[in-house]
């Protein structure tokens, strides 16, 4: 049973964010939300413990790059717990999400997340990103986890559709990592990220690859 207090949360994050999302999907939500909070206890899949800052910190920050998920397929790199992918896919049933990591009780974990949600456009594969060959390449390639935008490129670049586009969550950007993307990609835009109680400076890049 999911605490009455929890949905509130997301429902205010939404509004706050000025997401639209029908009932059932927020139910989905947080049906994914109780399934991590009860796998972490054992399985340790994210530092975050109290369910309220996971609302905040998991789903909502996840979710505020749905504006710039609009065509897929939708690669997710190092989904950890399945984020981004999860929520993402949650709100975008009509596209298509791959969720890539190489850590096997991750794996594990949010299969039984796809299961449990019945979530048809969810394909999970453990494997580690620079070996991973796909049959059809992604429109689009997202990540929480990388700490460098290069190494995210480089690592990933053979999965990138023709005019597809990288789209990372980052902290701080440096002049030197800004740099060492510059031969690889071009940034798009960058969107900072305001969660209003989540006290971090962050932002959204998009990139697209350079030509070889």
């Amino acid at each position: 049973m999911v605490a009455p207090e929890l949905s509130t949360e997301l429902q205010s994050g939404l509004h706050g964010l000025n997401l639209d999302m029908p009932a059932a999907q927020q139910q989905a939500l947080l049906v994914y939300l109780d399934l991590l909070v009860t796998w972490n206890k054992s399985f340790n899949l994210t530092a975050i413990r109290d369910p309220l800052a996971m609302v905040n910190q998991h789903l909502l920050d996840a979710l505020v790059a749905l504006p710039f998920v609009t065509r897929g397929p939708v690669l997710d790199v190092g989904t950890g717990a399945g984020l981004p992918g999860i929520p993402l896919a949650i709100a975008r049933p009509d596209l298509h999400f791959t969720l890539l990591d190489s850590n096997g009780k991750k794996i594990r974990f949010i299969k039984q997340v796809v299961i449990t949600l019945q979530l048809a456009n969810v394909d999970v594969i453990q494997s580690r990103v620079e070996n991973y060959q796909a049959d059809t390449l992604f429109s689009l390639i997202v990540s929480r986890a990388f700490s460098s935008l290069e190494q995210l490129i480089r690592l990933s670049r053979h999965l990138l559709a023709p005019q597809g586009e990288w789209l990372a969550w980052k902290g701080q950007l440096e002049d030197a990592e800004l740099q060492a993307v510059a031969a690889l990609a071009e940034i798009q835009a960058t969107q900072p990220i305001h969660l209003p109680k989540v006290n971090a400076t962050r932002q959204l890049v998009r990139l697209r690859a350079k030509p070889a």
